[in-house]
């Protein structure tokens, strides 16, 4: 069963609810998005990898191909 990536995603301004469909790039992270309705800057949520993983109703293609974080090299200590 062969998995298709998605490479559009709904990014949603937390702060002003504006939706926008973006394409999400496939070989980087994207780590900042400014809402053009309201000029927030969007930073990935604690834990995520990009902003669409954090804003986005579809994950990030490496995230959906399963291979983790699109971050190399980033670790986390809990």
């Amino acid at each position: 069963m062969s998995h298709h990536v998605i490479t559009l995603s709904t990014i949603t301004c937390p702060a002003c609810g504006h939706s926008k469909q973006e394409t999400m790039p496939t070989d980087a992270c994207q780590w900042f998005y400014e809402c053009e309705s309201c000029h927030l800057l969007l930073r990935p949520k604690p834990g995520d990898c990009c902003v669409f993983c954090s804003f986005g109703d579809i994950p990030c293609p490496p995230v959906q191909q399963h291979h983790g974080c699109c971050q190399s090299g980033h670790s986390s200590a809990s």
